[in-house]
């Protein structure tokens, strides 16, 4: 197992993996995030990050996406895919700055793209967008649209009593079209609303994430009932019937 020196501790909410293969720059990661207040763990490779986060369940998962043996697209697949993991948070962290990179980052269920070399005060404002969890006012709230059940305070989606797995990202954009049903939102809009911070998330990218949603909520994709396209604008919630 290839930890950084202090063993990873449980139970800890702000605990952050970081899976990088460059020691000088996990090293950076790692100062700027404990400086920050962060507990963290480093893996130099994907091998043994799945197993140990199961025994120590982090609050956030920081992937480079070249490292040796399993690729770090591979590994958040996996991490998407296992039932205790599904929902934590995973941001790529790499000097993959094209496009189709970005794309495929968030196909396989990443929540954010952060190019190298970068910034670690936007590291950090990135890590903390993404930990902050909104608190509903008034307490518990849950919205019922259709065959949908949207529970703000878990974070958690069901179709038809089933409940769906959805990244961060992908429950707060549909929370912002569900909350504003009927209005048409620009690409860019959407952009504005729910990654305010993230300079890297392309008009494009809100194209993969409804296309995701539509695979989760929708009975058939290819005919949405919820999440409309609005030819040569953007996108619109529908309450459906």
């Amino acid at each position: 197992m290839e930890l950084a020196e202090e063993a990873v501790k449980p139970g800890y909410s702000d605990l952050i993996y970081v899976v990088e293969d460059d020691p000088d720059v996990s090293r950076l990661i790692e100062h700027n995030l404990r400086t920050a207040g962060y507990e963290v763990s480093t893996f130099f490779s994907g091998a043994q990050v799945v197993p140990t986060a199961v025994k120590v369940k982090p609050a956030l998962f920081l992937l480079d996406i070249m490292l040796p043996g399993i690729s770090g697209f591979d590994l958040c697949r996996q991490i998407r895919q296992h039932e205790l993991l599904e929902k934590t948070p995973v941001i790529f962290l790499t000097a993959r700055a094209q496009e189709p990179d970005r794309l495929q980052g968030f196909e396989v269920g990443a929540d954010g793209y952060i190019t190298k070399p970068f910034s670690p005060r936007e590291l950090l404002a990135r890590v903390r967008n993404l930990l902050r969890i909104p608190t509903p006012v008034g307490g518990h709230e849950t919205i019922e649209v259709g065959d949908l059940e949207i529970d703000l305070a878990s974070m958690t989606v069901r179709v038809l009593g089933t409940t769906v797995l959805t990244t961060v990202r992908e429950f707060r954009l549909l929370e912002y079209l569900v909350r504003h049903r009927g209005r048409v939102f620009t690409r860019d809009q959407l952009l504005d609303a729910v990654w305010k911070e993230n300079s890297f998330v392309t008009p494009r990218s809100i194209d993969v994430f409804v296309r995701r949603l539509r695979e989760k909520i929708e009975p058939d994709p290819r005919h949405p009932r919820y999440l409309k396209t609005i030819r040569g604008i953007g996108y619109r919630f529908e309450a459906g019937r």
